[in-house]
């Protein structure tokens, strides 16, 4: 959920002065502990009120915003301890806004600090970036087909960073995972009666310079009743990966490339899908494929981009593996 600018606009027609923070219960209906808070320089202020017990938080290291502990009178009620998320910067309204509602959904089932403490987390990476377009659905189901190979096949293979670093396709590389010995071209599809990918130009499959070309087919289906999305498949990224910072930081810096925003959670939270099978190939051979060597003479004149479609079916003997269980050679 993220805060309505109703919230905003309420709170400046009460015109804080001084050093007055006029405030008010956020959204009640999730927490009654979260406010909502305006001062004279119209500021946006999150307040978290804390018990005896709670633990104090701050943090003075983020972008645009800063977190600390005092006591404050909101409401006319008595001095009490509040965790106090201050914006001071007028760009990352729509992101401080994400925040304050992930908060308010979190805060009544943990702690106040370990709430906190993921949540600005988990938004400081976005902070002050222009919210970006929702991926299309096109490209969701080619990230989380990247991701899938990732945590299935690599993660359990070779080191965290490691596996991280061969990630090069939101960086616009030849083939989205490369090594010194092998590139992996992987794809995704949801057609179940098919196996059936697009491929875009000419290069996508050609081999890499030094070693073989592997290609990685994800079948998927849409099924409302399945627990798989996006935004739950990378939040088992950033728990297995918490231990190692260089890589969940370098896993969280790829992800921003590809387009990914945590404020369309909620739209990707609608596409749920169930893995029905997962094979990958080598591309050898009778592969079928279209490279700049199909054509004798080069690319006739006047023809640009080329994108085709192939179809899997029939090229059993070019399958290496059916499971990332399977015991191959992948890098």
């Amino acid at each position: 959920m993220i805060f309505d600018d109703k919230i905003w606009k309420n709170l400046e027609s009460e015109s804080p002065t001084g050093d007055k923070v006029v405030a008010h219960l956020a959204l009640p209906e999730l927490s009654r502990k979260l406010y909502a808070g305006l001062d004279a320089n119209k500021q946006r202020h999150l307040l978290i009120l804390l018990n005896e017990k709670d633990e104090e938080f701050n943090d003075s290291q983020s972008r645009g915003f800063v977190i600390v502990t005092r006591d404050l009178i909101v409401q006319d009620s008595k001095s009490q301890k509040y965790i106090d998320i201050i914006c001071h910067d007028n760009s990352g309204h729509v992101i401080f806004n994400a925040i304050g509602g992930e908060i308010a959904e979190k805060l009544e089932k943990s702690k106040p600090k370990e709430v906190i403490a993921n949540v600005v987390a988990k938004w400081r990476r976005f902070w002050g970036t222009p919210p970006r377009d929702i991926l299309s659905r096109e490209e969701l189901i080619g990230l989380i087909a990247e991701l899938w190979f990732l945590y299935h096949w690599l993660l359990p293979r070779i080191k965290y960073l490691d596996a991280i670093k061969m990630w090069r396709g939101p960086f616009s590389s030849r083939h989205d995972f490369e090594s010194k010995s092998n590139s992996i071209e992987v794809k995704a599809t949801t057609n179940v009666q098919y196996r059936i990918h697009k491929i875009h130009g000419l290069e996508q499959l050609s081999p890499p310079e030094k070693g073989d070309l592997l290609f990685f087919s994800l079948r998927l289906r849409e099924e409302q009743g399945s627990k798989n999305t996006l935004p739950e498949f990378i939040s088992l990224f950033k728990e297995k990966l918490k231990d190692n910072l260089d890589a969940l930081s370098l896993f969280e810096n790829t992800l921003a490339v590809t387009g990914y925003s945590p404020l369309h959670d909620e739209e990707y939270n609608k596409f749920k899908f169930r893995v029905v099978d997962e094979k990958l190939y080598s591309v050898k051979d009778e592969f079928p494929r279209l490279t700049i060597n199909s054509f004798n003479k080069g690319l006739p004149s006047g023809v640009g981009t080329v994108e085709y479609t192939i179809n899997l079916d029939g090229f059993e003997n070019l399958c290496l593996a059916t499971s990332p269980e399977n015991k191959i050679k992948l890098l």
